[in-house]
């Protein structure tokens, strides 16, 4: 029986042993390679990247030191996500998209809290501070493309 989301294989590397995890919102998946045939609209909660330890030491490296999101990189399909349940086939029924709005308000407002306690000096682990800063650099530039799309 399902139960839920199970550990994925590094998302850069493909290695089964993994030791850090990246959460974002489910918009930011059309920022990693092999995306386009993911319907990112039907994910429920966050998607999480998992890293093998040297890899998450060069997503670290990448983010904190280069300032570059290492999204591009990740093979999306091995991140981990639930779709939501597709009863439109079964019923011939259209549902609506879920509502991310949320999810993602939550999530930037998270990372800004992290990169806030930060530059504040305060104790904020690694990966915690990597997370804050790709999920910011994402919705960021996920929102921009959206305003540049609707100018057009």
């Amino acid at each position: 029986m399902y139960t839920g989301k199970t550990e994925k294989p590094c998302c850069l590397c493909g290695s089964p042993e993994t030791s850090a995890r990246l959460d974002l919102p489910p918009r930011a998946l059309q920022l990693c390679k092999h995306a386009d045939p993911i319907a990112w609209q039907d994910i429920v909660g966050e998607v999480s990247l998992y890293f093998c330890g040297d890899d998450f030491e060069l997503v670290a490296e990448l983010v904190l030191d280069v300032g570059v999101s290492p999204l591009s990189r990740c093979n999306a399909a091995r991140a981990s996500f639930d779709l939501r349940e597709d009863f439109e086939a079964l019923l011939n029924d259209v549902r609506d998209e879920p509502d991310q709005r949320p999810l993602e308000s939550e999530m930037r407002e998270d990372a800004r809290e992290a990169i806030a306690a930060y530059e504040r000096d305060e104790t904020v682990g690694e990966q915690r501070l990597v997370q804050a800063r790709v999920v910011q650099w994402a919705l960021d530039d996920l929102d921009a493309e959206k305003a540049a799309a609707t100018d057009d």
